[in-house]
This record gives structure tokens, sequence and C-alpha cells, in this order.
């Protein structure tokens, strides 16, 4: 794909950010280009001097018009300098990711210099989704760069809602092989020890939930003896952490058939594990508020209860449901826990902030008349690394009902 440069001045504000390393330059901040821009090209942002402040990919489809990669110093964007930041992400995560585990996040967006780029490991497989247009003119230079880092056996490609709603994909498509070997199903990789199937053509996200490893180890040295409840439990990752800590019961609750199907394959997967074979597992199919209601009705308690559900705000539009959402759910959750049990509530909207979701938690507790102590809040797995206020948006809240 050729390049063009394209010379951009932006508004004062705009300016101001990005001398503070911020990655984003808004469609509203930018007061000129030197010529219009097609997705991938090079943008150049000059000051009021004409000195060099910045540089970055254009997508003209997007709000977000460039991806900065670099600040300051002029760059020229090429080969060697993607293949020098995938090395520094890559030596990164050599000193984070636990042993026994070949899936993980090796570029996490803008906090690894990668704006609107996300790539993940799964063993020999690796997944690059893309935000914004701007990558797709280098997806083959990453795609060789990243499977030499990680001498991968295939890559797939996965897209964002709006990027593939566009009409400028080439010849890309959600789902593609993109290097190296077809894919013949799910890949199998390994967490902690734990392993699990992930399809990584099809599955949400990128095929599995990274981010909440670490919290999946804290689930499992809290879960000896206790029956567990995991609710939005996707492919049952909390369910067999729980298990391998030594919980007496775990039942999981999903609305996809196919979610509830991994989770048993996941479970013979490690069957070889006498805590996991050993535990008692039961899966509901349902709408998940419907089944705890069912759950509440049926008098059934916990000592351990997980909520993690989906992100209910993807806009500030969608705030106020979101809390609403959020709400209800600690409230049906709070009920289902057993006195001296254990309330797990994770929230994945970045429009919620740690502090509004904490006190969230102990008002709804409050007006269900329960006594609580949220004793740990914590966020992203370690390879998930944030370095701007809009990359923080996992949250998990660990309260013990007392």
């Amino acid at each position: 794909m050729v390049r063009k440069s394209i010379a951009v001045r932006v508004t004062k504000d705009a300016l101001r950010n990005i001398r503070k390393g911020h990655p984003w330059v808004f469609e509203n901040s930018i007061v000129s280009l030197s010529q219009e821009g097609a997705p991938g090209d090079i943008a150049i942002i000059f000051d009021e001097r004409k000195r060099f402040a910045a540089v970055g990919l254009f997508d003209p489809f997007s709000m977000i018009r460039i991806k900065i990669l670099q600040h300051g110093k002029p760059a020229e964007i090429n080969e060697d300098w993607f293949r020098e930041k995938i090395n520094k992400a890559l030596m990164m995560r050599k000193e984070l990711i636990p042993s026994q585990t070949d899936g993980y996040r090796l570029i996490y967006g803008e906090n690894d210099g990668f704006p609107g780029l996300i790539v993940d490991i799964y063993g020999e497989s690796v997944v690059i989704k893309i935000y914004s247009l701007c990558w797709i003119g280098s997806l083959e230079t990453l795609s060789g760069l990243i499977a030499q880092a990680v001498n991968a056996e295939r890559i797939v490609l996965r897209m964002s809602r709006q990027v593939k709603r566009t009409e400028f994909l080439q010849d890309y498509e959600d789902g593609m092989v993109i290097y190296g070997k077809e894919l013949e199903g799910p890949v199998v990789f390994c967490e902690n020890g734990i392993y699990f199937y992930s399809d990584l053509q099809k599955g949400q996200k990128t095929g599995f939930f990274l981010d909440q490893r670490d919290n999946r180890s804290r689930v499992e040295k809290l879960a000896e003896d206790r029956n567990v409840l995991n609710v939005f439990s996707y492919s049952g990752g909390f369910s067999l952490y729980a298990a391998r800590g030594g919980a007496e019961s775990v039942t999981s609750v999903d609305i996809s058939p196919y979610a509830v199907e991994a989770i048993a394959q996941n479970i013979k997967l490690n069957s070889k594990d006498k805590k996991i074979s050993g535990c008692k597992f039961r899966d509901l199919t349902g709408d998940a508020f419907g089944m705890m209601e069912e759950l509440i009705k049926n008098g059934e308690k916990f000592e351990m209860v997980i909520i993690d559900p989906p992100s209910f705000a993807k806009s500030r539009k969608h705030r106020d449901k979101a809390l609403n959402a959020y709400t209800k759910l600690i409230r049906l959750g709070l009920k289902l826990v057993e006195k001296n049990g254990i309330l797990v509530m994770a929230s994945c909207s970045s429009r919620i902030k740690a502090e509004e979701f904490d006190d969230l938690i102990e008002k709804t507790a409050k007006k269900e008349s329960v006594k609580l102590e949220l004793f740990k809040m914590t966020g992203h797995a370690s390879d998930h690394p944030v370095k701007i206020p809009e990359a923080q948006y996992l949250k998990c809240a660990y309260c013990k009902i007392t």
C-alpha cells in the first residue's frame, strides 16, 4: 500500500494534549490538512511555528482522525519502527506472564504505542484485532513481524463492528487467517496450568477474556469448600479456577448454548486435574437476570457469587441504563450470597469509574439492608498496562457479606 504524507495543523488545546503524550486527535481538533487523506496515510502534526509535534496514522472514517504513534521526536514509520515496538512489548510481557501460561495480550493498543490495535497470543496462534481502518495497510508488515517475534503458526484477523461496517476493507474479512495455516476449529491454550478452548474466528473479543486472568487466580484462592455461582460464565474461566481452588460445587449461568457447551468441553479438557474433575458442575442456560431471580425464588444460596457481565455502556448515552443494570445485578447477587460468603462483582464499562462502582455496590447493599466489607478492588491482568485513563475499563470488586 502506498501511503501519502499529510501535514496537519490542530487546535491549541489538541496540541497541548499531544505534548502531554495523548495518542488521539479528534476530527473537530483539526484546523487544516495539506491534502485529503485515506486510511493509513501518515499524518505529521506541526505546531504554529511549523515545528514537529507528532506523527500518526490517518483514519477519515473515525471521529478519532489520527492515531498518534510517536510524539516529540520525528520518526519514519516503517518496518524497523514496528519491529522495535513489537519487541519492546514482548520483552515486557516476558517479565509479567506467569508460568504455565501461553495465552496473553502482547499489544494493548494505545498503552503499547499502537492506538486502535490489539494483539493476543493463544499458544502458537495469534489474533490481531483492529478498531480503526488506519491499520489495514500495515497488516501484512505487522503479521510478518509478529509471527517472527513469537514464532506463530497462524495469525487471525478480527475487526470491531465499526471497521466491519465500512467499505474500505480491500480483501480482508473478519475471522480470516492472514498468515500461516488455516484453522480447523477452536485452538487450545494454557493459562496458569488450566487448558481452555478458544474460538479465534467467532468467539467474543479475540476468543477469550484474557483481561480477567489475575482475577480468576484470586477467585481460585477464595473458593475452597464453597458452593460457587458464576453468572455470565461464557466458556467457564472463573468456573474452572474455582473448581481447582477446591470449590464443592460450581453453577455456571450463560444465555448462550455455545458458551454452556464450551464449559463442558473445557472441563473435559482438564479431566486429569483431580480437583476439577472431582467438582460438581451444573450449567444453566438462560438470561442472567431471569435465572438469578429463579434461583432466589427456589431458595438457593451460595458461599461465593461471581458476576462478570458484558459492557452495558458502549457510550455516554448508555450510562444510566448501565448503572441500573449493575444495581439490579448487585441486588440479585446479594440475595444469593450466604452470610460470610463472598460477592465478586465485575464491570468492563469504561464509562463507569472505579469509585462510582464502589459507591454503587455500597449504596445497593445499604438499601437491601446487607452489611458487607469491600476488601479488594482490582483491574486488568498485568499484561494489560494502563497508560491513558481511557484504557482503564475493568473493575472487579471483592465483597464479604458480614
